[in-house]
């Protein structure tokens, strides 16, 4: 148990220092299955995450929010991770990467260990501002991932990986700068989203 906590610690370390070195060693190997339960594990721990932190602060038990931390929150996060998966080979396709779906989904499993922190951090917004500040740096950190993953696991030209980010970039900015960032927040905290109003 040790040395499986400290290799995921040594995870977490590579990914954050060095993920250049981290994503050009991913290769596909055949085993997609690691990767899917790895999302189903951290969307788990994050629905956990959420709940408590919802009981924590005064929200009432209900079967439906126990279910939704138990169940519907890890399937999503499976869901996310093949839509990123779907967004990530058009990008590669775009940018004359890698067009190994296989790698895509392994790459971006490797960074789900921060779903249950985003998760966890938009939980902890308690007011408009703060979900400002929360919502654009959990953005930001998410470009920067798929920057790298698109960069390094793709293999994509760093040009045209640097011009297909900043259009995300530009996309999320014109989601901040009109009333479409109401739903964004909603889908964040919605509690938090509502004091926006």
């Amino acid at each position: 148990m040790i040395k499986k906590l400290k290799r995921a610690i040594k995870h977490v370390r590579d990914i954050v220092i060095n993920p250049r070195r981290y994503f050009t060693k991913i290769v596909a190997d055949g085993n997609m299955e690691e990767a899917m339960f790895k999302a189903f594990l951290w969307g788990l721990l994050g629905g956990v995450l959420v709940f408590g932190i919802n009981m924590l602060t005064g929200a009432s038990f209900t079967v439906g929010a126990l279910f939704n931390a138990l169940i519907i929150t890890p399937v999503m996060a499976v869901g996310i991770l093949f839509v990123m998966g779907g967004l990530l080979m058009l990008v590669s396709e775009i940018t004359g990467g890698e067009r190994d779906w296989e790698i895509a989904i392994k790459a971006l499993a490797s960074v789900f260990f921060m779903y249950p922190v985003i998760l966890g951090v938009n939980a902890l917004a308690f007011n408009c501002v703060s979900l400002w500040v929360i919502s654009m740096l959990v953005d930001a950190y998410i470009l920067f991932l798929f920057y790298n993953i698109s960069l390094y696991a793709m293999r994509g030209k760093r040009s045209n990986v640097i011009l297909v980010i900043g259009i995300i970039a530009m996309f999320l900015v014109t989601v901040y700068a009109t009333d479409y960032r109401m739903g964004w927040f909603v889908l964040k905290n919605n509690a938090a989203a509502f004091a926006c109003l």
